[in-house]
């Protein structure tokens, strides 16, 4: 059974850059045809899909994030990590990591955590 489990702080200050570990379990972040994704959800707002690992190392992001994001991994911890720079408080929402495919959607999701960007 996959699981993913998000790790990280719940409270940073605008301006700094926030990072996130996903933490996976069951299977291996190097599998094909895999996909490892981050994904928010500001408050009352729809999800908004940020960026992706693939299982082959190449990375993609959505560009309204403006190069502010940038995905890491550690295949020896099973981990991979979401770094945003130059937080505002529009940053502020639920943060989930997500397994996909390369072919299609994210099926198995972390339960997803708070963060919050005040000063």
């Amino acid at each position: 059974q996959v699981q993913l489990q998000e790790s990280g702080p719940g409270l940073v200050k605008p301006s700094q850059t926030l990072s996130l570990t996903c933490t996976v379990s069951g299977d291996s972040i190097t599998t094909s045809p895999y996909t490892w994704n981050w994904v928010r959800q500001p408050p009352g707002k729809g999800l908004e899909w940020m960026g992706v690992k693939v299982f082959d190392g190449n990375d993609f992001y959505s560009p309204s994030l403006k190069s502010r994001a940038s995905i890491s991994r550690d295949t020896s911890k099973n981990q991979f990590s979401l770094q945003l720079s130059s937080l505002t408080p529009e940053d502020t929402a639920v943060y989930y990591c997500a397994r996909g495919r390369v072919w299609d959607g994210m099926n198995i999701w972390g339960k997803g955590t708070l963060v919050t960007v005040s000063s």
